[in-house]
């Protein structure tokens, strides 16, 4: 006679929630603290842990940044309500070894960062994650909106419902491993509205809470002024020169520009308008010249995280949907490995600004799942 299968919970274990141990990631914002409330409604062991990952005394009243003093408070707030233990890591050492610094010498060689996408990958995904196993969790989970779907080869990663609020770009470099840990309780909710229903219907004081929309440690998006005191003399004066030669201008630092800036050159006065097509930080010059020489169709890209059924290389290319920019939809492309972690990408359609330092991340054309992605470079 066969045994019934055990039936499984809804974080995918075959155990009731009260005997599943479940590590919260909680922000302070209204997402995570949402999963958090939700799984400790649902009866799982939860334990919600927030990193302190810089120096937040002076961010105690600044909005829309993460994990700052106020998040802190919040996130605590939210675990005393929902009756669950909360605890807060000094992660500041880490987040500024594994992340600030890269994210200050990458705009200093004349890239375009991503710091988000390596606090994934180095500090929440890495060091968090393992906490959570010291403290006998089976999964952690966290408030991303992202879905985590059973294959036929195991867990899947797929954009969310909600493709508003899609965060797969930033996620791209979630290893098979650590996918096999991760829960994304929020990646099916049709809308941001239903997440904060939840957390009215739970009571939490963070319902009505901004999102954040800063990078945490750069206030107001100014990213030159936190280059400047990280690299104190980073922003060298140098010219503005048109892809022809001519000199235009003058610029106060390479780190004030972007590929693809139109506006705030000051090189006003002139009849064709101008884009930055290059940076040269050896030269101290900001390059620009006409859209057209914006569009690119070869992008190299490398250390390629593959989230495929089958080996990177086992095949000579691969026809995909990338994302060469957070905001921009996913486009047809050619991918073309060159070893396990690098690759060419032919772009079916040329895209303007592509930069250095942004992420390329692959997606099954005319689906949802995501085959994980690399980083664009110079080549």
């Amino acid at each position: 006679m066969a045994l019934d299968t055990p039936k499984l919970n809804s974080l995918g274990f075959a155990k009731s929630p009260a005997d599943t141990r479940v590590v919260v990631a909680m922000s302070g914002g209204v997402d995570s603290s949402v999963v958090a409330a939700h799984l400790a409604q649902e009866g799982y062991d939860v334990v919600g842990v927030t990193l302190q990952l810089y120096d937040h005394g002076a961010a105690l009243a600044k909005k829309g940044a993460c994990c700052a003093g106020i998040d802190i408070h919040d996130a605590r707030r939210v675990a005393e309500e929902r009756g669950f233990p909360h605890y807060v890591l000094d992660y500041e050492n880490i987040f500024k070894d594994a992340v600030i610094d890269e994210f200050a010498d990458s705009y200093l060689a004349g890239a375009t960062p991503v710091p988000c996408i390596r606090c994934n990958e180095r500090v929440k995904f890495k060091d968090l994650l393992e906490t959570a196993r010291d403290l006998d969790a089976d999964c952690m989970a966290t408030g991303h909106y992202i879905q985590r779907k059973m294959g036929a080869n195991g867990p899947e990663l797929h954009s969310a419902e909600d493709a508003s609020r899609d965060q797969s770009y930033f996620l791209f470099s979630t290893t098979p491993e650590q996918l096999e840990f991760l829960r994304f309780p929020l990646g099916h909710l049709p809308s941001k509205d239903a997440t904060r229903a939840l957390a009215s219907e739970y009571g939490l004081s963070v319902a009505d809470k901004p999102d954040s929309q800063d990078i945490c440690f750069v206030p107001n998006g100014d990213y030159a002024s936190v280059i400047e005191k990280l690299r104190p003399g980073a922003a060298e004066p140098g010219q503005i020169v048109h892809v022809d030669g001519r000199v235009l201008g003058d610029h106060t630092g390479v780190i004030h520009y972007t590929i693809g800036q139109r506006r705030g050159l000051g090189i006003g006065g002139l009849s064709e308008p101008l884009y930055v097509v290059k940076l040269d930080v050896d030269a101290r010059q900001v390059i620009v010249g006409p859209r057209e020489l914006l569009a690119t169709r070869i992008v190299p890209v490398r250390e390629i995280n593959w989230l495929g059924n089958v080996p990177f290389t086992s095949q000579s290319e691969w026809l995909l949907s990338v994302k060469v920019r957070s905001t921009r939809p996913p486009r047809e492309a050619i991918v073309r490995p060159l070893t396990e972690t690098t690759a060419e990408i032919e772009l079916l359609s040329p895209e303007d600004g592509v930069s250095p330092g942004q992420a390329c991340v692959f997606y099954e054309t005319g689906g949802s799942r995501i085959f994980g992605g690399g980083w664009i470079w110079k080549g």
